[in-house]
């Protein structure tokens, strides 16, 4: 490694202007930055934090960690995470790329000015390339609640296809065949997951789909009644609506009770749950269930499995979603419920 005082004598400027820079500290000019952080990454140099072994490790966003359209997933997702890293007593931080990256710093740089000796990634839409980037610089890393094709990235994902045909599916048994598809209108590999399900149970079963039947809005419980009042607006409504996001399958089930709907005798209703919100609404709602929590659990205990003692090796999972029957799907009514204003409804035949 590279010392400070070598980047310093070979750059002509002072170590406590070397260090500045690396620690990306406000009074150090751009152009001198730059000179610096270019020289760190041809010399290989890597801060040194502390004497001991570091046993911290990252949780790293693209962007702002707090979005209302997460919903209970990030919660559970960090309490996840915090478990399987205290089994080898690793601790947790949570890191904004965006706030205080510099863009000529390399990740690998960035996380060990931070402290941490690996990351779970969390990636979103937005940045598709975030994971294989910071793999190709061989830092310590795995992907959560996504996937990737670049074979240098370690992830753990859910597969939400299956389990989402398999709803679907019930839907169909229990007679509808007008089914209505709610979807966040960020279509990342979750919700192709969930909308290929549904297309798949539809084409099994003879029923052509109907694009006036898929819907799409961001997933909170806003969009959630946005979507459902568009698709009960439509001439021929649906008897059944599959929303693919718990924070949309709250919101629409709180505008059936607005709108005096009976979920599940004039619409069935199936959601998705990342926990337990299907047994704290009402009625209980049948979902398709993942494990945020299992996923970061299992996540924070490969990396911090491989940075403790073992010897890294490839980790690609993806985990099966579950199909849970409770109380917002019943048997096709007679009448169609449509929505002919903002809170007046009419059941057609």
């Amino acid at each position: 490694m590279s010392s400070v005082r070598k980047i310093a004598s070979s750059l002509g400027v002072s170590v406590a202007t070397v260090s500045r820079a690396l620690n990306n500290h406000p009074d150090v000019s751009a152009e001198t930055r730059q000179r610096v952080l270019e020289a760190a990454q041809t010399a290989g140099y890597l801060p040194q934090v502390g004497k001991r072994q570091l046993t911290t490790i990252g949780l790293a966003y693209p962007t702002s960690p707090v979005r209302p359209d997460y919903g209970t997933f990030e919660s559970m997702l960090l309490a996840g995470i915090v478990r399987g890293a205290n089994e080898r007593r690793f601790d947790v931080t949570i890191i904004n790329l965006e706030q205080d990256r510099d863009p000529l710093e390399s990740y690998t740089q960035f996380f060990h000015r931070k402290g941490v000796r690996g990351v779970v990634i969390r990636s979103l839409e937005a940045t598709p390339r975030l994971a294989a980037d910071i793999a190709e610089e061989r830092f310590p890393c795995i992907l959560v609640a996504d996937r990737s094709d670049d074979p240098r990235v370690n992830f753990i994902d859910s597969d939400s296809r299956g389990a989402s045909r398999q709803a679907v599916d019930h839907l169909i048994q229990l007679g509808h065949t007008r089914i209505g598809l709610a979807i966040h209108n960020v279509l990342d590999s979750d919700h192709q997951d969930r909308e290929s399900g549904y297309e798949e149970a539809l084409c099994d079963a003879g029923i052509r789909r109907d694009p006036h039947m898929t819907v799409r809005a961001p997933a909170s419980p806003e969009g959630g009644a946005m979507m459902l009042n568009r698709l009960l607006e439509h001439e021929n409504p649906p008897t059944a609506i599959y929303f693919t996001n718990p924070l949309s399958t709250v919101g629409a089930l709180h505008r059936c009770l607005q709108l005096g709907i009976r979920v599940p005798k004039d619409l069935s209703i199936v959601g998705f749950d990342d926990g337990d919100v299907r047994l704290r609404t009402f009625p209980n709602f049948t979902a398709v269930c993942q494990d945020a929590h299992a996923l970061g659990m299992e996540a924070a205990r490969w990396l911090t499995r491989s940075l403790a003692s073992d010897p890294p090796t490839v980790f690609r999972e993806l985990r099966q979603t579950r199909f849970a029957v409770h109380e917002s799907t019943g048997l096709r009514p007679v009448t169609a419920v449509r929505l002919v204003g903002p809170y007046e409804v009419k059941r057609e035949i």
